[in-house]
């Protein structure tokens, strides 16, 4: 057998995920749909690490529970980059905080009363419907700003 073949599991379901061993160090994961995605320490080109994924399923998460609201105010051509930033403790071997940074264009455009509104909205749709947030809320400190594009 190939050391890269994906080994059935007996309690797979909808939503299964797997991280099959690729090499040293270095596993593929996969989902039900066939996305793929490399995952492996800083030194494996081209792979995401455990916390970079960790991360970008906060950023990820967040901007799917945003997007609605936001396009509603915006547009649905808006351009918007959610951002995760953080590092773990060494000393502890895990995060203690994630900072979320949303930053979108065209906010500067509004009055201050819909911006206001909108980030509003933004914060509670992902308060709401982020389940990766919500899981994680409890365990790590996670905060969300909300910028535009220019900085405003």
């Amino acid at each position: 057998m190939s050391h890269d073949t994906v080994l059935p599991a007996e309690r797979s379901a909808h939503g299964s995920v797997s991280a099959t061993r690729v090499g040293t160090r270095t596993y593929r994961g996969t989902n039900e749909r066939g996305a793929t995605v490399l995952i492996g320490p800083e030194e494996v080109p081209d792979a995401f690490s455990p916390g970079e994924l960790f991360k970008l399923a906060l950023a990820g998460c967040a901007g799917l529970s945003a997007d609605r609201v936001i396009a509603r105010r915006l547009g649905d051509d808006f351009g918007a980059t959610f951002w995760a930033h953080g590092t773990s403790d060494e000393a502890t071997n895990r995060y203690t905080a994630v900072d979320e940074e949303i930053v979108v264009a065209g906010l500067a455009d509004l009055d201050d009363a819909e911006r206001a509104k909108l980030l509003d909205l933004i914060e509670r749709s992902i308060e709401r419907a982020c389940t990766i947030a919500r899981t994680v809320r409890e365990v790590v400190e996670l905060s969300t700003t909300v910028a535009d594009v220019n900085g405003d």
